[in-house]
């Protein structure tokens, strides 16, 4: 295909519109010419999709329009082509039930003055083509134990690789904020950082990111699981552990103010668990067990470098005085939009 992608484009764009579908951590897209450069979203065109075709809404209403609300070089088309994260509204121009942004952006809008910094920890699996088996592992049995397999190098302990690698470039060339990748606990599940992001700017450099990922797979013939607990076991689960920083927190004496935000959120513990992932918590009750790594679903607990707690103050954190924590709780499959959104209203009392 390359030969193709070569080819003049005659003064027009490309833009692919990106979209969140009814399942809550799905992606959808498709794409539109446009007549030249795109410098800001003014410039793009409200759309629409069938959303019978995706879950959020029915054949005889079939129409969800397309909001764009921010842009991204595309790494695989280049030149001054694009990626378009939008927002879905119904037919009366209301915000989609599946739009989680619009009230994410009303609350970080709110709370601007605290200048709340976000980075998360996106852990997944990456899978055969048959989307059953991980990739690298025997078709009918399995790896060694965990152990050898965090932060590794060589074949015997190392799969997916050159995905990641690919992703990590894309992500950059795309201006998604990336801050690192590794190798994570269970053979085949890896893990990459974006941010820090403020505002609202988290949930759109996260859900852009998970798209370059699965596309950047299909280069590979690779399957990308989001799972929280993909294989079952004495296996470590998938994660998206979000890291939270007040401008208050940031500054000296900012260990008081984290240790308040941590307090109102151990009075809210259901709350976050049915924002931290689509199904309400569901899937995160296969995850949080208080095992491998996590706490359990239904205690609240932090502490100082304590990985098992629902809530980490990092080792260096402490030490200085201020910095930031570190939620464990969110699944893997969880809406940024949804996550950062409850914390704020949690941390800065909105409701």
């Amino acid at each position: 295909m390359g030969s193709f992608m070569d080819l003049d484009q005659g003064g027009k764009v490309q833009a692919y519109y990106i979209w969140i579908d009814g399942s809550g951590q799905n992606l959808r897209g498709k794409t539109k010419t446009m007549d030249g450069p795109i410098k800001s979203v003014d410039q793009l065109p409200v759309w629409n999709f069938d959303g019978s075709s995706c879950e959020q809404s029915e054949g005889v209403n079939s129409d969800v329009y397309l909001k764009p609300v921010s842009i991204f070089r595309d790494p695989f088309r280049r030149g001054d082509n694009i990626l378009v994260m939008c927002e879905c509204y119904t037919f009366d121009d209301k915000p989609h039930p599946s739009n989680k942004r619009s009230e994410c952006l009303s609350v970080m809008e709110k709370v601007s003055a605290e200048h709340p910094w976000f980075g998360i920890e996106q852990e997944y699996t990456l899978y055969e083509t048959d989307a059953v088996t991980p990739l690298g592992w025997p078709k009918n049995g399995f790896p060694g134990p965990q152990g050898p397999y965090y932060c590794a190098v060589g074949a015997q302990n190392v799969y997916g690789r050159k995905v990641v690698e690919a992703h990590y470039r894309a992500c950059m060339y795309a201006g998604v904020k990336i801050a690192g990748s590794n190798a994570e606990v269970m053979p085949s599940q890896w893990e990459y950082q974006v941010g820090p992001c403020e505002g609202i700017d988290m949930g759109d450099h996260l859900w852009v990111s998970r798209w370059i990922l699965c596309r950047v797979a299909e280069e590979f013939g690779v399957v990308v699981s989001f799972d929280p607990k993909p294989k079952s076991g004495e296996w470590n689960g998938a994660g998206c552990h979000t890291n939270i920083s007040t401008l208050k927190m940031r500054q000296d004496g900012g260990m008081a103010h984290m240790v308040t935000a941590i307090e109102k959120m151990s009075h809210k513990q259901r709350e976050h668990i049915e924002e931290y992932d689509p199904k309400k918590g569901e899937d995160n009750s296969r995850r949080l067990t208080g095992r491998h790594e996590t706490a359990s679903i239904d205690k609240f607990s932090y502490g100082v470098a304590h990985r098992g707690a629902s809530i980490r103050i990092p080792r260096q954190c402490d030490k200085d005085g201020k910095g930031y924590f570190e939620d464990r709780r969110p699944a893997s499959n969880c809406d940024p939009y949804s996550v950062t959104s409850r914390i704020m209203r949690t941390i800065c009392d909105l409701d």
